[in-house]
């Protein structure tokens, strides 16, 4: 799960079958009853036909958890991203940064430094779009040491600058779930 709405539609997919649930945030259920593998067999059904899927693979869900961190720290924080992610990643979730790394890699097919980056252009084109920040302001804010940093990385993935990105009419932006998916399809 990575937005509201994912976990709206898991809300729902256990009222739907009568499972009371103490937690539903992202990544992550605790459902109060011990089910069954026939209601199990039914939330994975519900899920799947919500677009979502359960996951009770260790390391599946360990990257889950990882890509969550990621989409909260980058689009959901309002405060500046001012802090050495991979310790803070490693702290966050328990386990040394460089086996999270390698494990993501293996299973995502790309580092975890590209898929923050990708999440981080994301946010710059939202806040390009929306204009109540300068270039300036939004380097600062997305931590980068400078405009000219912004800039380079920000044409290297989507192949504008952020001026030209800016002029456009039609801005293209992507889905926060499908992000993650773009790196390993292209």
């Amino acid at each position: 799960m990575v937005s509201n709405r994912c976990k709206m539609a898991v809300k729902d997919a256990l009222r739907k079958l009568k499972l009371h649930f103490v937690v539903v945030d992202l990544g992550e259920v605790d459902i109060m009853e011990n089910i069954n593998e026939e209601q199990r067999f039914h939330l994975k059904l519900e899920l799947f036909n919500s677009g979502l899927e359960l996951m009770d693979d260790k390391r599946a869900m360990l990257i889950e958890k990882i890509k969550n961190v990621i989409i909260e720290m980058v689009h959901h924080s309002e405060e500046a991203i001012k802090i050495n992610f991979s310790d803070f990643l490693s702290e966050k979730l328990n386990h040394d940064y460089t086996y999270l790394a390698n494990l993501f890699s293996e299973v995502q097919g790309t580092t975890i430094e590209q898929f923050i980056i990708v999440h981080k252009i994301e946010r710059i084109k939202e806040l390009i779009i929306y204009g109540e920040l300068n270039i300036t302001e939004i380097a600062w804010k997305m931590n980068y040491s400078s405009v000219a940093h912004l800039s380079n990385q920000f044409k290297k993935v989507t192949g504008l600058s952020p001026s030209h990105f800016k002029k456009m009419k039609n801005k293209r932006r992507s889905p926060i779930e499908e992000i993650g998916n773009q790196i390993s399809d292209e």
